[in-house]
């Protein structure tokens, strides 16, 4: 699998990352065997940057990616690998006498978790939170490192009223403080933002020096939000982007008569039209959608690697090869003359690797 340097970090990043989201239990669950023997598929690959949050199944992919890298490391394979988890929310376990504050209210962007662990998720993204929280992954990992450690899902359109609480706590709260404490101590390497919104990295940038950003199903072939603001700030200020959710929530691969989900929610009638166009263009240059959808991000000179999310070695190896399959040129050239490209976007050249 390609590698790429990650920004100005060093850090060596192949370009297909895995995303654990999935794995955690988002709309379906996923057995425990699956989970590691996905993660294990994905070593094999020679995939090696790994991100996964606290959210994720409450807490129970952490333990599960822990698990596997120790044990690649206990076999000797070495610790070559790339970690990132993130801040913003601690795992609470309700009991009698403890009154639960900051409950997280209801939002777009979180679709719920089967087979998850039974804690609560709460906001912090102040000072002492990034610090718990940083803490509470090392345990869970059982790992003495953290390569890149991401804000979590700040935003709007994430928090509504709240926005501005959660803002607060991250500057005059001092969140970025301990972020930059963390990286000034060598405890980790990078800091980063992850979130579905693009105005909130784009503020964060400004806001703090950050070494990357993920950027969840906004530059992808049926959004490309990113594109006029974002990664150009990014690429001004060296601000590497990893793109997270390529296949927006699974409309971009998912099988014949399978639900189609974008962006957390089942897809509209405009966003299947669009899909369909896509993927009629795709069938008449005989590329799978998926190949298409990995590929495209990865032109543009301000990402690094994209995450894909999958539930089972088998789909794992599939989209390892998605990312590698050849691609005519004459594919992006149809998708942007039919106006199902962002005029502005980068395109892979004739053949992508």
């Amino acid at each position: 699998m390609p590698t790429r340097t990650l920004g100005r970090t060093g850090l060596a990043v192949s370009v297909l990352g895995v995303g654990t989201a999935g794995l955690g239990g988002m709309f379906t669950g996923v057995p425990v065997k699956d989970v590691v023997g996905t993660l294990n598929a994905a070593w094999d690959a020679g995939i090696k940057f790994f991100d996964t949050a606290p959210m994720y199944g409450l807490g129970k992919l952490e333990l599960l990616v822990g698990h596997v890298l120790r044990q690649r490391q206990e076999e000797g394979g070495g610790s070559d690998f790339v970690l990132s988890s993130k801040v913003g929310r601690l795992m609470i376990l309700e009991r009698p006498g403890r009154k639960i504050e900051n409950r997280l209210p209801p939002n777009p962007y979180d679709p719920g978790w089967v087979g998850a662990l039974p804690f609560e998720e709460v906001f912090d993204y102040s000072y002492d939170g990034v610090m718990r929280s940083f803490d509470d992954s090392l345990a869970r990992l059982g790992l003495g490192r953290i390569d890149i450690l991401q804000i979590h899902d700040i935003g709007r359109e994430t928090h509504g009223a709240l926005h501005d609480r959660h803002w607060g706590a991250l500057t005059r709260g001092g969140g970025f403080r301990a972020l930059e404490e963390l990286r000034g101590a060598g405890l980790i390497r990078a800091i980063g933002v992850g979130a579905n919104e693009v105005g909130v990295i784009r503020d964060a940038i400004e806001e703090f020096d950050l070494d990357c950003c993920l950027v969840a199903g906004r530059y992808t072939l049926l959004d490309q939000a990113a594109i006029v603001t974002l990664l150009p700030l990014a690429q001004k200020r060296r601000v590497a982007v990893v793109i997270g959710g390529p296949f927006n929530s699974g409309i971009l691969a998912a099988p014949a008569g399978a639900p189609r989900k974008f962006n957390y929610r089942d897809a509209d009638e405009g966003t299947i039209r669009r899909y369909e166009a896509i993927a009629g263009i795709c069938a008449q240059h005989n590329v799978p959608v998926p190949a298409a959808a990995l590929q495209f991000p990865l032109a543009h000179p301000a990402v690094a690697t994209v995450l894909v999310g999958c539930r089972t070695p088998e789909e794992l190896r599939q989209a390892a090869a998605w990312v590698q399959a050849p691609i005519p040129g004459a594919l992006w050239a149809a998708l942007k003359a039919g106006d199902l490209l962002n005029s502005a976007a980068v395109v892979p050249s004739r053949y992508s690797a």
